[in-house]
């Protein structure tokens, strides 16, 4: 009988390498610095990017628009938000037979094309624009692994986009629901003014908005904290993907089958450090607890891009935070939280240690450990 070679790539992997540019794997990038390859489809240059947080729930993709130049027209039956990392421009998006709409954008906006609707990234300045998007393509694509279906669809999703006027205008639906802030907009001018609620489940001083767009599952939010101050661990599903838009710093990263006390309990060896500053991209994996510290003497500011929608919940991400909103719960309450009292006290000493190298106070609240 002969003996077949398993193909060990998964469609979606196999597709990307097909598109014939650049693929970069690791825990984290910095944006601007990816190296870039012509991509003929596109119309303009790019590489995707494998974090080792995706795990097949998303991808990531950096294209370049030339100077003056317009890419190709796309559709498709992923889910994709795109980042201005620099660059000014316009979209126009428009569905078979209706009418095209056109709105402009600029460095730190934030949209997301509606589902299979077509659109065209316009560059209307001097320079080159640079996005990075997010998408769900890996599900997609592994799920029907029929590229054909995928771009050239012809259903229209009306209930999600129907060619509304007002569809990129920036809107003001701000509203706090259960544990967290919610905004509901399918454009962001420019998410490092954008607005962010307090928010002290997750950081001592802290601010959080969640953002539901283009009535994805495939969401976000807005994050900061202040100088001299860290973030809460907590794990959740894969496929989240953190952008740092201020400040520098490190995020602390371990599977939480380690236990909430990994120095403790003589694992410092298997907890991964990412630094990171402005533009840096990096995606905690799958059940991993992460937790970030900042090193900066300004406020530090992410975005998440992510699944977990209010509006729109999907199982799977639900479960992988034992229960809805778990990543605002503590761990001995059901959730996937630590509290500051719970954590590793090594986790304190260390980052204390660090900010004293750069002469910064620590401005964390006293805390009294829980026996473990």
């Amino acid at each position: 009988m002969m003996q077949l070679k398993e193909d060990i790539a998964t469609p979606y992997e196999s597709w990307l390498r097909r598109e014939g540019v650049p693929v970069i794997e690791g825990y984290g990038v910095n944006i601007a610095e990816v190296p870039l390859g012509d991509w003929p489809r596109k119309g303009g240059r790019g590489a995707f990017v494998q974090l080792k947080g995706m795990e097949g729930a998303t991808g990531m993709e950096v294209v370049e628009i030339p100077p003056g130049k317009a890419l190709e027209p796309e559709k498709h039956l992923y889910e994709k938000v795109i980042y201005v990392v620099e660059g000014l421009g316009s979209t126009e998006v428009w569905t078979e037979g209706g009418e095209r709409r056109f709105f402009e954008w600029g460095p730190g906006s934030l949209f997301s094309p509606p589902l299979n609707s077509c659109y065209r990234l316009i560059n209307g300045g001097s320079q080159r624009a640079l996005t990075a998007a997010v998408t769900n393509a890996p599900m997609i694509v592994d799920i029907f692994h029929n590229l054909d279906f995928i771009f050239n669809c012809p259903y229209q999703f009306k209930d999600r986009f129907n060619g509304e006027k007002d569809y990129f205008e920036m809107s003001q639906k701000r509203y706090p629901l259960g544990r967290t802030n919610i905004w509901e907009t399918n454009f962001i001018a420019d998410v490092n003014k954008a607005g962010i609620d307090r928010h002290d489940w997750k950081a001592a001083g802290g601010g959080l908005t969640a953002f539901e767009i283009a009535s994805n599952t495939l969401v976000g939010h807005l994050v900061d904290w202040p100088v001299g101050r860290y973030h809460k661990a907590h794990f959740h599903g894969a496929g989240a993907v953190l952008l740092i838009l201020a400040s520098e710093g490190y995020t602390l990263m371990w599977p939480n089958d380690l236990g909430i006390h990994p120095y403790q309990d003589g694992h410092g060896d298997r907890v991964v450090r990412v630094d990171w500053k402005a533009g840096t991209a990096f995606g905690p994996p799958n059940g991993w607890f992460h937790q970030h510290f900042n090193l900066g003497n300004e406020k530090a500011k992410q975005l998440a891009l992510r699944y977990g929608s209010k509006k729109h919940k999907m199982g799977f991400y639900v479960a992988a935070q034992k229960r809805d909103g778990g990543v605002f719960i503590s761990v001995r309450e059901g959730g996937t939280l630590i509290e500051y009292e719970d954590e590793d006290p090594e986790i304190r000493r260390l980052y204390e240690a660090e900010i004293k190298k750069r002469g910064i106070a620590l401005d964390m609240p006293p805390v009294q450990y829980n026996a473990a």
